[in-house]
């Protein structure tokens, strides 16, 4: 009873959350420390945190496991520092983080040991440093990493044949533009996938000229490669070792590699042309390959850079094949392009076994004969010769109306529409007629004599539209009415 007591009179202490360190700025799991002046890292660091900012500082080392508290971090910005080195557990414990940003520091190298424990990383950003030299195997174990940049800084060589440990199926971008690379293996580049080739930035550096060299990045500039195609005025390779400003703009002035032959990564490119809705299958020959047969797997690279393996994608649209056959069930416009077969063993060796480049056309209409040139001009032939006939071909029904007819012959009635539209008037002989020859008679009156003895014409400037002719009703002064179509006058 008296330990008892003694327990509910003991003051409780409960743990206390770890405060925002000074000069920082904290939220639910955002922490800021940035430009602050900061010569060492903040203790006591909330484990809450997902996104440390330790940017704009004077930060010079990280001390071993400094990340050991921080679970859940994803995003470390360290850039504008002047880190020189890591030591060697300077980011173990930190197995979530995916983004990393060094740059603008004054690190000297990437040496093995620096990124090996962040196995989940996948942007790394080491530009605007020191950087001579890359270790063969610094990204071995990376094989989520999708980003990496290295511009602007002062590499004179990179292990690209140890490329494929970073990671064939996710690597996008790996940017080297900027530095000092006097000579690239242009075989073991050829040789990566499309979409390495894609986001491989080489531009702004001193490379040596060759015919090698200018037949890969004029072909990644005719399938549109970001890499060369938003940078080809930036491509640039040196003429001559001994003379320093022998720099030449290689993909702008083509025409001093018009001798070169096309390389051999061309010469293995298969075209096959397809039309809408066909079946396509693509084969490799696994004898080209240098890995060993027994433990070699197939993948095939789209050109929307999507790997395929066995048993193909979501919709099973593509499928490759146990021999390394893709198929395609249905040919699609969107599915034109390069398709890139290798021959794998392991995720960090590969090998090349062909490369098709598939056109997919749509079909043209049965009916479709002649050219269309020749039948537009066809028409517009056609169309001439029928303009002609019309205007100087266009038939009479009856050729007496056509003729203008003599002076003393009677009116010839072939048709009411003729009569009413010639111009000259018929006239026949007769002392009580008159026709006046300046004006535009439709038809004459019959004579009209009225009671005190005058005589009436019926004129066109009687009627108030010639090209209509009406029935006239004259009247006289005694309210007397005649039809036009009376030989005989009517007299009241």
């Amino acid at each position: 009873l008296f330990l008892l007591l003694l327990q509910l009179c003991a003051p409780r202490t409960s743990p206390q959350p770890r405060r925002c360190p000074t000069a920082c700025i904290c939220t639910s799991d955002l922490l800021s420390c940035s430009r602050q002046m900061l010569q060492r890292v903040p203790q006591a660091l909330p484990p809450t945190t997902s996104t440390l900012d330790l940017s704009h500082n004077a930060l010079t080392q990280l001390h071993d496991h400094w990340l050991a508290t921080l679970p859940h971090l994803e995003a470390l910005h360290i850039n504008h520092n002047q880190i020189r080195d890591l030591s060697p557990r300077a980011f173990h414990n930190a197995s979530f983080l995916r983004h990393l940003d060094m740059s603008s520091n004054r690190l000297q190298a990437v040496k093995r040991h620096y990124f090996e424990a962040l196995v989940s990383l996948e942007e790394l950003l080491l530009y605007n440093n020191h950087i001579t030299r890359v270790d063969e195997n610094a990204f071995a174990r990376l094989s989520d990493l999708r980003k990496v940049y290295l511009s602007w800084n002062n590499l004179t060589a990179f292990p690209f044949h140890a490329m494929q440990g970073l990671g064939i199926y996710n690597l996008r971008t790996l940017d080297l533009s900027s530095n000092n690379l006097s000579s690239i293996p242009v075989e073991v580049l050829a040789a990566l996938p499309e979409h390495i080739g894609n986001g491989l930035y080489l531009h702004n550096n001193p490379i040596r000229c060759s015919c090698p060299l200018y037949l890969m990045l004029q072909r990644w500039n005719q399938r549109g490669f970001s890499s060369v195609k938003d940078f080809s005025e930036e491509h640039t390779c040196k003429l001559s070792d001994n003379v320093p400003r022998s720099l030449i703009k290689f993909l702008k002035h083509s025409h001093m590699f018009e001798n070169c032959s096309a390389g051999a990564e061309d010469e293995h490119l298969l075209h096959l042309e397809v039309t809408v809705g066909q079946p396509i299958l693509l084969t490799c020959n696994t004898t080209n390959t240098s890995l060993p047969h027994a433990a070699t797997t197939s993948l095939w690279i789209t050109p929307h850079l999507e790997p395929i393996r066995h048993p193909g994608n979501s919709n099973r649209s593509l499928e490759v094949y146990s021999n390394g056959s893709l198929r395609i069930d249905e040919a699609r416009p969107w599915l034109s392009g390069v398709y890139v077969g290798l021959a794998m063993n392991s995720p960090y060796n590969f090998s090349r076994m062909c490369e098709y480049n598939v056109t997919v056309l749509y079909p043209k209409p049965a009916g479709e004969t002649f050219n269309t040139g020749l039948t537009t001009l066809l028409g517009c032939i056609v169309s001439l010769v029928l303009v002609i006939i019309y205007l100087y071909l266009t038939p009479c029904r009856c050729l007496g109306c056509c003729r203008k007819p003599a002076p003393l012959s009677p009116p010839q009635e072939c048709s009411a529409q003729s009569s009413i539209l010639s111009t000259t008037p018929p006239a026949t002989e007769g002392p009580n007629r008159k026709a006046s020859a300046n004006k535009h008679v439709v038809f004459l009156e019959p004579i009209r004599e009225t009671q005190n003895g005058k005589i009436r014409l019926a004129l066109a400037e009687d009627f108030p539209d010639p090209k209509h002719p009406k029935v006239l009703q004259v009247k006289s002064d005694s309210e007397s009415i005649s039809s036009v179509f009376s030989d005989t006058p009517i007299v009241s």
